[in-house]
């Protein structure tokens, strides 16, 4: 029997596990231009990507953080049936790992009613018990405090865990909690960027993710270990 080579595996899930950067920049462009006429580029709204939308709203928008946030979350939901896709190879991931009688569950910014919602239209709904959502801790990503409850919630140490995500506040967030940290190049920031965070792993197909989880032989190409 394959034995998983963490003993917990924690997953961010937009851009790593559910391929919904696409709704997500374009759920942002229609609040900012529906509430203030304006939107941001798109390469400075991916480095929003992993961080919760009152965090960056606040930040960005304190004056109208509230009514972008109700726009967005409106827009957001209402077209992500249409919008939100599979990444190749993550089903057959979660099926192997499940096999594998590993411990793994998801830890997302995204409020626990969407996140579960995302989950389900990527197929993956049946996959996945364990999820920590925003509303479970007071500080998020890049902080450690959502990654050490996921690890709560697996009943495993963190140095014990492996943190997967597809931004660099996952990278900061997994470093921060004592977990090994797993970088993939499919969503949110690009390779380049991502390296620059020094993450432990950088892997860029979900087979290779698989290959370095589990240790079974799969369809992918060499995993690049950082540092």
């Amino acid at each position: 029997m394959t034995i998983p080579r963490w003993q917990g595996v924690l997953f961010d899930l937009d851009g790593t596990l559910v391929e919904s950067i696409p709704l997500i920049i374009a759920s942002y462009d229609h609040a900012l231009t529906s509430v203030l006429g304006q939107g941001r580029p798109e390469p400075e709204v991916r480095e929003w990507i992993g961080r919760t939308l009152t965090s960056v709203f606040e930040q960005e928008y304190p004056e109208r953080a509230a009514e972008l946030e109700s726009t967005y979350i409106a827009w957001n939901r209402a077209n992500a049936a249409t919008m939100i896709g599979r990444y190749d190879g993550v089903h057959d991931l979660l099926v192997g790992l499940s096999d594998a009688q590993a411990r793994f569950g998801v830890v997302t910014s995204k409020r626990r009613a969407t996140a579960r919602e995302a989950l389900v239209l990527a197929g993956a709904g049946d996959l996945v018990d364990v999820l920590a959502a925003s509303e479970d801790t007071s500080e998020h990503k890049p902080f450690p405090a959502p990654l050490l409850h996921g690890a709560a919630r697996l009943s495993v140490p963190a140095e014990r865990c492996a943190y997967v995500g597809d931004a660099v506040v996952d990278v900061q967030a997994a470093k921060a909690a004592g977990m090994t940290s797993i970088a993939v190049t499919w969503g949110a920031a690009d390779a380049a960027t991502l390296e620059a965070a020094a993450p432990d792993h950088l892997v860029h197909t979900a087979y290779e993710l698989h290959d370095l989880l589990l240790g079974a032989a799969g369809s992918g190409g060499d995993t690049q270990a950082m540092g």
